[in-house]
């Protein structure tokens, strides 16, 4: 093909955009049409019949129509469906429709953002959000931080940070300390940041959370052996639980050992929209860092999570690198170059999916949502806590709790009953209306609810609980 003037498929014009636009939304509008009728969950069967195969990269271009009929009746399941109001498992968020719009915009301007003088509009849209959520966590003039593509990388970029800040280049001697409940993306950032795995200390727990008497021996141990403790990380809703660490404790301890308190309030961090959530994690502004994650606590599609770090010149100091082809830096503190904040310099405008809701909504609809998630978790906790045989495993902080099956009579070893409760989760989840998924606490198989999508309301909780019932009654009567 020759491309010239005349002939560039690449560029569309206003009306075949508008058509190839109006196509997709077809399909988009009857996907949200039928979220509450489709299943929650579907998985392949084992020898993945029925999976569109891998293929070539395509020589000859489709219509737009075939491409998409392809995309969404032979591509998007079997799948999970994180979108629909029965999706419980894990930690969802449910991706808001205003959110893809932003993306649409963005995608279609296509601006630089992350060096303010090359779009400063867009760039002061990004350092609005990230301002709104300094001030949300409670952290004072000279913090700020940057948008990131979710936890992992933002729990990531604290080490780097600390380890830069309290470090000298010789950094192996840096011990870190956190416990089992951490999210495994903690281990992997140490890893990625150059410490070996066994600098990383396990602190026990007490009811789940960090036990502040553990963490100051191990410190005390490490200190005595010539290492140099320099980091915790502490959690702000664990993935497990919603367990909540005692920040104000842990915080004394690094104050007093000169050590980087970064937490992890990937999941828990924007439940502070609430008044109850304020309550929960007080002294999360206490931290050197935290982890935000809008793709679960304000129901972004995703791929957009968030570092914060008290005073941006750490931040800055550990990230930034100057080249002779880039235009100079902003001295102004209003004017962010957040390429010199993180590592990315060429990347999406993150700012504008959490920007357009919020300037549509405004904050304290979402604040409502978490409120109400707050609500339905309770509520599911104390329907299903009151039935014969459940055991309650873990009591809900946020909008979590942990529970199993367990039929005291029957006198059941700790193997038996988690294979018990393997076989009751896979009933539980056969409906497919709603998915529930699970961990293991120590050793126990545990089943858990979490309750966080904008999209999930009494009536897929009041379904949740009549389906524990069921499964509940059909296992006694086994």
């Amino acid at each position: 093909m020759q491309i010239s003037d005349d002939n560039s498929p690449l560029e569309l014009t206003a009306d075949q955009l508008r058509q190839d636009i109006e196509m997709t939304l077809e399909y988009l509008g009857q996907h949200i049409t039928t979220l509450d009728q489709q299943p929650a969950w579907a998985l392949p069967d084992p020898s993945a019949a029925g999976i569109t195969p891998r293929e070539k990269i395509p020589e000859r271009g489709l219509p737009l129509e075939d491409v998409l009929d392809d995309l969404f009746n032979q591509r998007v399941n079997p799948s999970y469906n994180p979108s629909c109001g029965g999706y419980l498992a894990y930690v969802p968020g449910g991706g808001l429709p205003h959110a893809a719009i932003a993306d649409l915009i963005s995608g279609i301007l296509n601006k630089f953002i992350t060096l303010w003088q090359v779009a400063p509009g867009f760039a002061n849209i990004e350092a609005d959000v990230v301002e709104w959520f300094t001030s949300l966590v409670g952290y004072p003039h000279g913090s700020g931080g940057y948008l990131t593509t979710g936890g992992s990388m933002a729990n990531w970029s604290a080490i780097v940070t600390a380890r830069r800040t309290l470090l000298d280049d010789n950094f192996l001697s840096g011990t870190i300390y956190t416990t089992s409940q951490a999210h495994h993306s903690v281990t992997k950032a140490a890893v990625l940041a150059g410490f070996p795995e066994q600098n990383i200390r396990q602190v026990d727990t007490v009811n789940l959370a960090l036990s502040v008497l553990h963490l100051e021996e191990l410190i005390e141990e490490d200190r005595n052996k010539g290492l140099r403790p320099f980091l915790v990380v502490a959690n702000a809703g664990t993935t497990n639980t919603g367990t909540v660490d005692p920040l104000v404790e842990i915080s004394r301890i690094c104050k007093q050992s000169e050590m980087w308190l970064h937490t992890d309030a990937a999941y828990g961090g924007f439940f502070m929209f609430t008044e109850r959530g304020k309550q929960i994690l007080h002294g999360l502004a206490l931290s050197d860092s935290i982890t935000l994650d809008p793709h679960k606590g304000l129901f972004l599609p995703y791929g957009t999570g968030c570092l914060l770090v008290k005073d941006v010149s750490n931040l800055e100091s550990a990230h930034k690198v100057s080249a002779k082809y880039l235009p100079p830096f902003q001295d102004h503190d209003h004017h962010v170059d957040f390429c010199g904040l993180s590592p990315e310099l060429s990347r999406d405008f993150r700012g504008l999916r959490i920007w357009l809701p919020f300037k549509l909504f405004g904050s304290p609809v979402f604040g409502s949502y978490l409120d109400e998630k707050l609500d339905l978790c309770n509520l599911a906790y104390q329907e299903i806590s009151r039935l014969e045989n459940i055991e309650i495993l873990a009591a809900p902080t946020l909008s979590t709790f942990a529970f199993r099956y367990n039929p005291i009579a029957n006198n059941l070893s700790d193997g038996e009953l988690n294979e018990l409760n393997q076989h009751f989760l896979t009933e539980l989840n056969s409906s497919k209306r709603f998915l529930l998924s699970s961990t293991y606490l120590d050793d126990v198989f545990t089943i858990r609810i979490c309750v966080l999508s904008f999209r999930t309301h009494a009536t897929h909780i009041n379904n949740c609980i009549a389906e524990v019932l069921r499964v509940v009654e059909q296992f006694d009567n086994a």
